[in-house]
């Protein structure tokens, strides 16, 4: 009988023992997490807890001063975001990134015709290119900006420019993808639809994790599968959600004694 063949079972993505310093400040010290194939992470802190310096050493932004970064078996310590991409792990900002002059047709075509490595002309490529032009269909599809795909992004009200952001992030078809508080500036009304029509997004893109960064504790205790919160450039806690909610002194030193009716139901 022949032995099953071995399962690889490494995190998709993983930071191990990552400090950063700048100078004497140490922005990071002995950060250790990880995200498996299904999971949704979500990273969590105070202000000057170290998240936006976390995530530009996770994309490449910023080389660790110590540890690993290591996504699907490789280091990408400070490969930058572009080539990170292409390896399948991209990226949609807190601060929409649209092009305001441009349409959402020409905008999605920036970010295909970068995948594809057809950079030089990507409107010419889209004008010309049946399989760019049906990408960039398909990506609007799955993040509901089909009937908006002639339109001006400066027009679009801010939560179709947050769907065009995270479109954009979409279109470069990431096996992982980080999410920097996608729903800020958008009114809670329309914080859940966003969530609910990305993460539909994903499970039809084939994408395979999600990280977010953010700071709505009700999204983070709705959508989240495990929660990394960071206090002061270090680990304070990595649990489930009811784990994390459970414990008085996790919520007190993260998001103060207050939170919302989703995080204290958790």
């Amino acid at each position: 009988m022949q032995p099953a063949p071995a399962v690889d079972t490494a995190p998709l993505f993983q930071t191990i023992n990552v400090s950063k310093h700048f100078g004497v400040f140490k922005a990071l010290t002995n950060v250790s997490f990880h995200v498996d194939n299904g999971e949704f992470v979500s990273i969590v802190g105070p202000n000057g807890a170290g998240k936006t310096t976390l995530v530009n050493v996770v994309t490449g932004l910023l080389r660790p001063t110590e540890g690993e970064v290591r996504f699907m078996g490789h280091d990408i310590a400070g490969i930058g975001p572009v080539e990170l991409a292409r390896r399948g792990m991209s990226r949609a900002f807190q601060l929409v990134n649209i092009f305001p002059a441009l349409t959402v047709r020409e905008t999605l075509a920036v970010a295909v015709a970068s995948r594809l490595r057809r950079v030089a002309n990507p409107f010419r490529s889209l004008r010309r290119d049946a399989v760019l032009q049906a990408d960039v269909e398909r990506v609007a599809e799955v993040l509901g900006l089909r009937a908006r795909l002639d339109t001006v992004a400066s027009t679009l009200s801010q939560g179709e420019k947050k769907l065009l952001d995270i479109a954009s992030a979409f279109a470069l078809n990431p096996t992982v993808i980080l999410l920097d508080e996608p729903t800020s500036g958008v009114s809670s009304d329309d914080k859940h639809g966003i969530m609910k029509t990305l993460l539909e997004a994903a499970k039809r893109a084939g994408v395979k994790a999600i990280i977010l960064v953010e700071h709505d504790m009700d999204l983070v205790a709705e959508y989240s599968s495990r929660i990394v919160a960071l206090q002061a450039g270090r680990v304070l806690a990595d649990r489930p959600p009811a784990e994390f909610f459970a414990d008085p002194e996790i919520i007190a030193a993260i998001v103060g004694k207050r939170v919302g009716r989703l995080a204290r139901e958790a």
